[in-house]
């Protein structure tokens, strides 16, 4: 059986029709969906199964290492130089929190950028999306990537949604 994957793009008018179409290709067991949206929905992230966005592990995982960095440098720089100033001890915590602080923020931020651009898979090497203006100005969209056999039950599910408009293979004609 050959590995070659085709693509159908249908555009809908209606969000409800987009919605419904998802689902019936997630029943059937399509996984490459990529839908279109002229403004965030929620109701399309629901259908095609998007959970919680794993970026927020990345900000926690930076800012305990931030905070963890901002504690252990001025505590190894006060114990590999210890000043004694008025008999107060070498290590005083009070006033590591400021660095511990600005360190948590600041490696927050850094580990947020990096899981964003993990996420988001950037740089795109092979950039294989297509893409109709229409996208964005009123319209949603739906492109699902199957293998040759199944194609056609794909196209039944979306012509049953009444798409505005349905095009075989935009991405062929796009680079050809």
């Amino acid at each position: 059986m050959s590995d070659a994957r085709e693509g159908i793009l249908a555009s809908f008018d209606y969000l409800d029709s987009t919605v419904d179409a998802i689902k019936g290709l997630k029943e059937k067991g399509f996984e490459e969906i990529t839908a279109f949206a002229p403004f965030p929905e929620h109701h399309i992230e629901e259908a095609l199964g998007y959970k919680h966005s794993p970026v927020r592990l990345f900000t926690l995982v930076g800012g305990l290492t931030g905070a963890a960095t901002g504690f252990a440098l001025p505590v190894f720089a006060s114990l590999d130089w210890p000043l004694v100033v008025g008999g107060k001890p070498i290590l005083s915590m009070p006033a590591y929190v400021i660095i511990s602080f600005e360190m948590t923020i600041l490696f927050g931020v850094l580990f947020t950028v990096v899981g964003v651009f993990w996420n988001m898979r950037v740089p795109d090497l092979k950039s294989d999306v297509v893409y109709d203006p229409e996208f964005s100005a009123g319209r949603f969209g739906i492109y699902v990537t199957a293998p040759e056999d199944r194609l056609q039950e794909a196209r039944q599910i979306l012509e049953s949604n009444g798409p505005s408009q349905l095009q075989d293979d935009p991405k062929a004609r796009s680079h050809g």
